[in-house]
């Protein structure tokens, strides 16, 4: 419509119909717009192809990336503000347990020179008390208030058990030679001293032969273990105290029935050091003499027995060690020809 054509009423009429619904505008203005429109219309294919599309599909989806990677980073912060908060909390935990640990250290540390400290001085005490003990043990006397006192069962237990450990444990060491002036040393030696001079008394070894046969294998098994040549003293002691039991009936009966008796006397023969092998040879000698103990075991015996050591013992320089090497030979020669005589008698 023709805005300029219309008379005063039409206008009239289109302005009270209310500014907010239409406008003014010149014929001109419009065929412009209406031009510039049917160039766009016709330009639009052109410019707006399916690579622009693409590119704002594309932008549209790095907006969405983009939008979702602020997410997961901020996401990811918070996470590692958790993380961190957590962290914190455990290195405070670990600072306070390191700490703890120093003090439990120290402590330790404290406990072992106190521990060590009270192993001394019982080690000290135990010494000295075994030590008088062994010398007043010398006395039959003193032996025979012993057993009267009932406490003579324990004390062997604790003395086996005291050996053994000692034995075990020194018996690895590179060089036990250094433990020989130790307390220790002279408190096994003091223990395996007493337990002789209670298998040197008859009421001793008749105890010892009936209630102390855990006692007896220790020993035995301790002498086995015991290298050539580490702790002979120790060594002649406790072959002293099992020779002292084989003078009872019953001691020799209980100590020639243990299996391995005879590999033991056979590498107690090649000690190095002379007592040793004196003292094997006495237990042996005291084996002989009694042939019903020997017939039990005269074919392991004859079989087995190193003779050759006995031979060169006798050859020795020590002259206890020498006489009492021929004097096994002689016993040997004597229980051989036994046995023949009775093979004969028996054909």
């Amino acid at each position: 419509m023709d805005f300029h054509q219309a008379g005063p009423g039409t206008l009239q009429n289109y302005q009270d119909l209310g500014s907010d619904c239409f406008v003014r505008v010149r014929k001109r203005d419009l065929e412009k717009l209406e031009a510039e429109v049917r160039t766009l219309r016709e330009l639009m294919p052109k410019v707006i192809n399916s690579d622009y599309i693409d590119t704002i599909h594309k932008g549209r989806s790095l907006d969405a990336f983009k939008e979702r990677s602020d997410r997961e980073q901020q996401q990811q912060r918070e996470d590692c503000l958790h993380i961190r908060s957590r962290l914190d909390v455990a290195l405070s935990e670990c600072q306070r347990e390191r700490q703890d640990k120093l003090v439990l250290k120290q402590q330790l540390r404290e406990c072992k020179e106190e521990l060590q400290q009270q192993k001394a001085f019982c080690t000290e005490l135990g010494t000295a008390s075994c030590t008088l003990l062994w010398s007043a043990s010398q006395s039959e006397e003193a032996i025979r208030d012993i057993l009267a006192a009932g406490k003579l069962e324990p004390f062997l237990s604790i003395a086996g058990q005291t050996l053994e450990t000692f034995i075990k444990f020194l018996n690895d060491e590179a060089k036990p030679q250094q433990s020989y002036n130790s307390k220790e040393h002279h408190l096994v030696l003091a223990l395996a001293g007493v337990i002789t001079n209670i298998a040197a008394v008859s009421c001793g070894r008749d105890f010892l032969s009936s209630s102390a046969h855990i006692l007896l294998d220790t020993l035995l098994q301790l002498l086995y273990l015991m290298k050539p040549g580490v702790f002979p003293k120790l060594k002649v002691l406790m072959l002293m105290a099992l020779y002292n039991i084989t003078i009872s009936v019953n001691g020799l009966k209980l100590i020639s029935e243990s299996p391995g008796l005879l590999p033991l006397l056979s590498t107690l023969l090649e000690d190095p050091d002379p007592e040793v092998c004196l003292q094997s040879l006495r237990l042996l000698q005291s084996l002989l003499l009694e042939r019903e103990v020997m017939s039990h075991i005269t074919t392991d015996f004859l079989s087995s027995f190193p003779l050759r050591c006995i031979h060169h013992l006798a050859s020795s320089r020590h002259p206890a060690l020498k006489q009492t090497a021929q004097e096994t030979l002689e016993d040997l020669a004597s229980f051989t020809n036994s046995q023949t005589k009775d093979s004969e008698k028996e054909q």
